[in-house]
């Protein structure tokens, strides 16, 4: 599934002709390096992530919830809105979308319908996390998670609604206990996951380098997804080759743009009550904000389906019409404006169909005299227009 409005996406690697998104996803995962995904919270940002040359990109929780909401990620978003705006970035773009599915807004048979919800959006993969409600951010405090058992279930459901649906969604199975319990108990959670059918694998706020390798040590063949939360987060920021080497096949980046967002909104706040506008150096110019939104591939996609209008003969020409019946007799002998005799065609029969564009083209009132149509209707009438 290809995006919905390609006018408005660049030209890129994305989903090809015949792939879902998802059989996209896994591709791209299935190849050599730490594939980078910036988590988006709208539209625009789904189409500036793959505008900047990503091969995914992946709706935040977070983000959304800020952007949407205004309010922080302590699960206050609900499974409808996050669903809603997932499709609308779908629509957006056309490389594959990880969806943030939360804890799958409640037990088993929620997230068999959050999992089928986000198929039906467009989402190539959903990211499914361990902890009890309400959840938050994996980086803030006081993170509760689930049984063992339950979020092992919960997997498994995920992958039965998989297989109900016919569809081959990417699940990223998360578990948020490395904060809440321990290690240990997060390398068990990920294996179990592992076996029960998960596609990709999380721990959220691992704590050093150590803990990231000791991770990517589960499971081998199954790929690894690595947050780089910036600004702060709990886990050490490495570069792509270095998360490669350690065995990530995933890295997402939750705030870069929520954040660089709020800021530029600030400053140009500023700007413009201190009497201005902001500077070129943070607003774009509207031709490159039109550029941008798709505005110009648009108008050149539009110009395809322009009908052409026929333009109707110049009024200024003045032709005569002349109507003999069989017999020799005149039924009409009158000069007519052209624009007008046109009108009339379509309650004479004889010039119906009479295209006057046409035999006007070229005319004009010095080539008096001049005819332009003599036929025979269907009675033996003879009809004849000449210039007047």
């Amino acid at each position: 599934m290809a995006a919905r409005s390609p006018y408005f996406v660049p030209k890129s690697e994305g989903v090809r002709a015949g792939e879902s998104p998802a059989a996209a996803l896994r591709r791209i995962l299935a190849s050599p390096g730490a594939h980078q995904a910036p988590c988006c919270f709208d539209a625009l940002g789904a189409r500036l992530v793959q505008r900047a040359g990503f091969p995914i990109c992946f709706m935040g929780g977070f983000c959304v919830s800020a952007a949407r909401l205004g309010l922080p990620d302590v699960g206050l978003i609900s499974y409808g809105e996050m669903v809603e705006q997932g499709r609308l970035i779908t629509e957006a773009v056309s490389v594959p979308v990880i969806g943030d599915g939360d804890n799958g807004y409640g037990n088993a048979m929620n997230i068999k319908r959050t999992v089928k919800g986000y198929t039906n959006a467009g989402f190539a993969g959903i990211m499914l996390e361990d902890q009890v409600a309400p959840k938050a951010c994996g980086h803030t405090e006081g993170r509760k998670v689930i049984s063992r058992e339950d979020a092992v279930m919960h997997i498994k459901a995920a992958v039965d609604a998989r297989k109900e649906s016919g569809s081959d969604i990417v699940i990223i199975a998360r578990t948020d206990s490395r904060q809440a319990v321990s290690l240990d108990e997060a390398l068990w959670r990920v294996q179990a996951f592992a076996d029960a059918g998960a596609d990709v694998l999380f721990i959220d706020a691992l704590a050093s380098v150590e803990e990231m390798k000791a991770f990517c040590a589960v499971s081998p063949k199954v790929p690894k997804m690595a947050n780089m939360l910036e600004g702060g987060g709990k886990t050490p920021i490495l570069s792509p080759a270095e998360l490669k080497e350690i065995g990530f096949s995933l890295v997402v980046y939750p705030l870069s743009l929520i954040g660089v967002s709020m800021r530029a909104m600030e400053d140009a706040l500023i700007a413009i009550k201190n009497g201005g506008v902001p500077p070129p150096s943070i607003l774009p110019s509207f031709e490159e904000i039109k550029d941008t939104l798709g505005f110009n591939r648009y108008y050149k996609e539009e110009k395809q389906y322009v009908v052409q209008q026929a333009q109707s003969p110049p009024n200024g020409i003045v032709l005569r019409l002349k109507i003999t019946e069989k017999s020799g007799a005149q039924k009409i002998n009158e000069g007519i404006p052209a624009g007008i005799l046109e009108k009339m065609s379509k309650v004479i029969p004889g010039l119906a169909g009479v295209n006057f564009t046409e035999i006007l083209q070229g005319a004009d009132q010095s080539q008096k005299g001049k005819v332009l149509l003599d036929r025979e209707d269907a009675s033996g009438d003879r009809i004849q227009v000449s210039i007047e």
